[in-house]
C-alpha cells in the first residue's frame, strides 16, 4: 500500500467561510481520483485502511456507512419497534372499545363512530406539528414529548366518567400518536444505506406484534377487569419506551445541520465504540445552518412534484387499508359479496341502541386478520431492494386493485378470504414501502416535516373511508369496490411518476445540494470540484 505525504504551502484564495470551517481543497498530482470499488457484505464496516483514504473531511453519511450496522442499531431497532407496537396497540383498541361502550353506555351508532373518528382527527391535526417540532428542536425532543403526551392522556382516558370525557381524552391521545411516526425519522438517520430498507420494513413486524398483543390482552382483561383497565394497561408499553428514550442519542445529521459539530462527533464516536468499528479519518464537515421545518421547503421546485404525489400516495394507502379492514367485517357477515345488497334490503329497521358484545369468535377473527399482514412484509422485504421503492409501491397498489375487482365475482367464502388477505397483505406492505421512501427522499432540514405532512394526509384518508366502506356500501357494493380500486390504480400511476428513486442512495444532508450527491461516492469527484462548508458542490 503506497502512502502519500503532503503539506499545504503558498498563498490561499479561500473565502472567509472556508477559513472558518477549516475545510480545504487539496490537489495531489499523480494520484488517481478514480478508486476501484470494493464490495462489502451487508452491514459490514468499512476497513480502517479504506475509510476515507484520501479525504481530510467526511460527512455524517460517510461516518454512518463506515461504522456500519452493529450492536447500536440492534438496540435502536428494538426501541423503535417498541414505539411502533405501542402505536399499534392504541389503534387496535378502537375496534375493541367501541362495541363495549356501545353496549355499556347505550350509545347510538353515530356516537360510537365519532369515538373512532376523533382519534384520527387528533392524529391528522398534530402530524405536521410534530414534524415541525422534530425539525426545529430535534428528533429526540419531539419524540419524547409526543410519547409522554400519549402516555398521560392514555392513562387518564381509563378514568373517564362519561362519554364526553372519553371523547375528549381519546382525541388528545390521537394528538399524541401523531408524533410517534417520527421514531422512523430518527431510526432511518442512524442506518447505513444497505440496511435501511430492510430495517424500516421489519418495523411492520412490531406493528403486527402490537395488534396481536392487544387482542390477547383484551381476551384476558375484558371479561374480568373491564375496558378501563384495558386502556390503562395498553398505555404501559409507552411508559417503558419513555424510560428507554433517555438512552436514545439525538440524530447526528440534525446536530450537524444545526451547527452542533461536537455533539454530532460524540454521538458518532459512541456508535463506533458500541459497534467496534473505526471512525472515518479526518474532520467532520459542518453543514450550513439552514432554516428547518419550513413548509415552503416542501414546495421548492425540486420537491414540489414529489410532495404532491406523496401526499396522494399516503392518502390512498390509509384510505384503502382502513377501508379494507371495515369491508372485511361486512363481507364475512354477509358470506359473499353478491348477497350483501339483497341482505341489506331484507334487514328490518332496528333500534340503533341494539348491541352485541365481542365474542371469542370475534377475537379469533381479529387475530387472523392481523396475521395476514406478515406475508405482506415478507414480500415487500424481498422486492424493495430488487425493483426499487417506486415500483414496489406501484405493485402493491396494482395487486390491491386487482383483488378488489375480482370481488365483483360471486366467489365463495374461502376464495373471498384469500382475496381479502392478499389485498391486505399488499396494501400493508405498500404502506411500509412509503415509510421507507419518504425519509429517504427529503433532506435532513425537512425530513421530519415531510414525513409528518404525509402522515397527516394518511389520516384524512382514514377519516373519509368509513363513509365509503359503510355508508356507500349500503347503496352499492360494486360502486364501493370501484372507488377503492380506482383510487389505488391512480396511486400506482402516481408512484411511477415520482421523480426520484431512492434505491441504493443515502440520505440527503442539505437542501442546498443536488439530490443524491452525498451517495454516489466520494471518490468520483472531478479534480475541479470544491466542497463548500454547506456540503454543496459548485
Amino acid at each position: 500500500l503506497r502512502v502519500v505525504k503532503f503539506r499545504r504551502t503558498g498563498e490561499s484564495s479561500r473565502s472567509d467561510e472556508d477559513v472558518i470551517s477549516g475545510e480545504h481543497e487539496i490537489q495531489i498530482e499523480g494520484v488517481r481520483t478514480e478508486l476501484e470499488p470494493i464490495e462489502l457484505e451487508d452491514g459490514a464496516a468499512v476497513p480502517k485502511e479504506f475509510a476515507n483514504p484520501t479525504d481530510d473531511t467526511f460527512l455524517v453519511e460517510d461516518a454512518v456507512e463506515a461504522i456500519g450496522f452493529g450492536k447500536f442499531q440492534w438496540k435502536l431497532s428494538v426501541i423503535t419497534g417498541l414505539a411502533w407496537a405501542s402505536h399499534a396497540m392504541e389503534m387496535m383498541i378502537l375496534s375493541i372499545l367501541a362495541p363495549q361502550l356501545h353496549c355499556e353506555w347505550r350509545l347510538p351508532s353515530w356516537q360510537v363512530a365519532l369515538l373512532t373518528s376523533v382519534v384520527f382527527v387528533g392524529m391528522m391535526s398534530s402530524s405536521t406539528l410534530w414534524g415541525n417540532i422534530s425539525d426545529q428542536y430535534g428528533r429526540k425532543t419531539g419524540l419524547k414529548i409526543s410519547v409522554l403526551w400519549t402516555l398521560y392522556y392514555g392513562i387518564l382516558s381509563g378514568f373517564a366518567p362519561v362519554y364526553s370525557w372519553i371523547l375528549v381524552l381519546r382525541g388528545l391521545v390521537g394528538f399524541g400518536i401523531g408524533g410517534v411516526p417520527q421514531s422512523v425519522t430518527l431510526y432511518a438517520e442512524f442506518l447505513p444505506m444497505k440496511a435501511r430498507a430492510k430495517c424500516i420494513l421489519l418495523i411492520e413486524v412490531f406493528w403486527a406484534i402490537g395488534t396481536v398483543f392487544e387482542v390477547l390482552l383484551a381476551v384476558v382483561v375484558m371479561p374480568t377487569l373491564g375496558w378501563r383497565w384495558l386502556l390503562v394497561l395498553s398505555a404501559l408499553p409507552l411508559l417503558l419506551f419513555a424510560v428507554l428514550c433517555f438512552w436514545l442519542p439525538e440524530s447526528a445529521r440534525y446536530d450537524v445541520l444545526s451547527g452542533n459539530q461536537e455533539k454530532a462527533i460524540a454521538t458518532l464516536k459512541r456508535i463506533a465504540t458500541e459497534n467496534g468499528a473505526p471512525m472515518p479519518l479526518g474532520k467532520l464537515i459542518i453543514s450550513r445552518q439552514e432554516d428547518r421545518g419550513k413548509m415552503r421547503d416542501l414546495f421548492t421546485p425540486h420537491f414540489r412534484w414529489t410532495t404532491v404525489l406523496l401526499w396522494f400516495i399516503w392518502f390512498s394507502n390509509a384510505f384503502s387499508y382502513y377501508g379494507l379492514v371495515l369491508l372485511t367485517t361486512e363481507f364475512f357477515q354477509a358470506g359473499d359479496v353478491c348477497s350483501i345488497s339483497s341482505k341489506r334490503k331484507e334487514v328490518e329497521a332496528k333500534c340503533s341502541l341494539t348491541c352485541e358484545y365481542l365474542t371469542e369468535e370475534d377475537y379469533t377473527d381479529l387475530l387472523w386478520t392481523t396475521l395476514s399482514e406478515f406475508p405482506g412484509v415478507l414480500v415487500t422485504l424481498w422486492i424493495i431492494d430488487r425493483i426499487g421503492r417506486k415500483k414496489t409501491m406501484a405493485l402493491s397498489f396494482v395487486v390491491f386493485s386487482l383483488c378488489s375487482l375480482l370481488l365483483f365475482l360471486c366467489v365463495g367464502r374461502n376464495v373471498l378470504t384469500v382475496l381479502l388477505f392478499i389485498a391486505r397483505a399488499f396494501i400493508s406492505g405498500g404502506f411500509q414501502a412509503a415509510y421507507v421512501y419518504t425519509p429517504e427522499v427529503y433532506p435532513t432540514a425537512t425530513r421530519a416535516l415531510g414525513l409528518g405532512t404525509c402522515s397527516g394526509m394518511a389520516r384524512v384518508g382514514a377519516l373519509i373511508t368509513p363513509f365509503i366502506a359503510q355508508v356507500m356500501l349500503e347503496s352499492s357494493v360494486y360502486l364501493t369496490l370501484v372507488v377503492y380500486s380506482g383510487c389505488c390504480l391512480l396511486a400506482a400511476v402516481a408512484s411511477c411518476f415520482l421523480p426520484i428513486e431512492t434505491k441504493g442512495r443515502g440520505l440527503q444532508e442539505s437542501s442546498q445540494r443536488e439530490w443524491g450527491q452525498e451517495m454516489v461516492g466520494r471518490g468520483s469527484q472531478s479534480p475541479g470540484v470544491t466542497r463548500s462548508d454547506s456540503g454543496s458542490q459548485e
